[in-house]
């Protein structure tokens, strides 16, 4: 169970930095404070949902294409985070295109990164809380 919480937050957070960056990035990539939340929590429950159908759609019709299915899901995702509340909007085709690579690239980077990043930091608390009771 802690790690299925984990493993939420971490996506959570990994899609949030996605979407962060990419609206500091690009002009016409813009979210809205009042609708963030559910920005990031749309885009991450599309993208859950989608990436594994997209996949498998992929690798039966085209199996090629099986390494832009990650794009994919998150052109899909952020398409449907923009219809879902006023937390997104995102206009031009240049921006969308820049807008999935760069979400899609942050989002990478960061699943691997947030976990290593919050393990460590859970050691540090420990050995700080093993101290102070020794001490």
């Amino acid at each position: 169970m802690i790690r299925l919480i984990i493993r939420t937050v971490v996506y959570l957070v990994s899609a949030a930095i996605g979407l962060l960056v990419a609206s500091a990035v690009l002009d016409d990539f813009n979210l809205h404070a009042a609708g963030f939340l559910v920005a990031v929590v749309v885009f991450s429950a599309a993208q859950l949902i989608l990436g594994p159908f997209i996949f498998k759609v992929v690798r039966n019709n085209a199996e090629a294409f099986v390494g832009g299915v990650g794009l994919v899901s998150t052109f899909v995702a952020l398409l449907i985070a923009s219809f879902v509340g006023d937390g997104l909007d995102i206009t031009g085709a240049s921006t969308w295109i820049a807008g999935t690579v760069i979400v899609w690239l942050v989002t990478a980077i960061a699943t691997m990164l947030l976990p290593f990043l919050l393990a460590k930091a859970g050691v540090k608390h420990a050995r700080e809380e093993k101290e102070q009771t020794a001490g």
